[in-house]
């Protein structure tokens, strides 16, 4: 019965850690940090492919680590429990890296090649350069 137990609680533990242990998947992660990325920002900090980093994020949805939220075209992922980030630290530190090296590569808030909503500049109507 309890070797049962600890089988049953092993795989649970197991599973967003097998999700999660690409390095793929860690960078992804990063990326979106505490806040939120689309497709097209992780396209532009990562240097992937779209259809590469689909995959990726399909695979961590249906794990339940993501979470997602359309904006017009553009898709954000968040991670469903921000927790998650803590386990990467931790593993970080386990290999020798600071929690500051990992801090530092999470939640870049925009980047220049991204044109979604977020990182693209708002656009300043003429009407509003107009003096009243």
């Amino acid at each position: 019965m309890k070797n049962q137990s600890i089988s049953r609680i092993s795989e649970q533990i197991a599973a967003p850690l097998d999700a999660i242990a690409s390095p793929q998947r860690i960078a992804i992660l990063l990326v979106i940090g505490k806040g939120e990325a689309c497709v097209c920002h992780l396209e532009a900090m990562l240097g992937w492919r779209q259809a590469y980093i689909s995959q990726h994020l399909m695979a961590l949805r249906k794990a339940d680590i993501l979470q997602d939220r359309r904006e017009g075209r553009y898709v954000f992922y968040r991670l469903k429990n921000a927790s998650l980030l803590d386990l990467i630290t931790a593993s970080a530190a386990l290999s020798g890296l600071s929690a500051e090296t990992v801090s530092s590569l999470t939640n870049a808030q925009t980047h220049p090649a991204c044109a979604c909503p977020q990182c693209a500049p708002s656009i300043i109507s003429i009407e509003s350069l107009k003096p009243a």
